[in-house]
């Protein structure tokens, strides 16, 4: 059974900043990529940053320069390092982990972020 477990979501003022982070169970033997997501109220599910098992970044426009991904020290963990946050980055933030480009990929349960005053 793969696991994926999200943590480090809470309450920011704007101009804050949060670290995500993000592990996958060991039984995952391969990673193609791992990304996060997120989901605002009466909104869809969207890309926010994406790092390759070879750890080349990709980031949506909205976050870039304020936002970074990169890999954990541990096997199968990927952090998101939010700084200057905003309210519109308000909702609920989950982990992707895909083990090749042709699978959907495993889903965390997310962890929400609030950004407010």
């Amino acid at each position: 059974q793969v696991q994926v477990v999200e943590s480090g979501g809470g309450l920011v003022q704007p101009g804050g900043s949060l670290r995500l982070s993000c592990v996958a169970s060991e039984t995952i033997r391969t990673i193609y990529e791992m990304g996060w997501y997120r989901q605002g109220s009466g909104t869809r599910r969207d890309l926010v940053a994406r790092i390759t098992g070879g750890g080349t970044p990709d980031y949506t426009d909205s976050v870039k320069g304020r936002f970074t991904i990169s890999r954990g020290s541990a096997k199968n963990t990927v952090d998101l390092q939010m700084n200057s946050l905003k309210p519109e980055d308000t909702a609920v933030y989950y982990c992707n982990v895909r083990t090749s480009l042709w699978t959907p990929g495993y889903w965390g349960q997310g962890t929400p972020v609030t950004v407010s005053s």
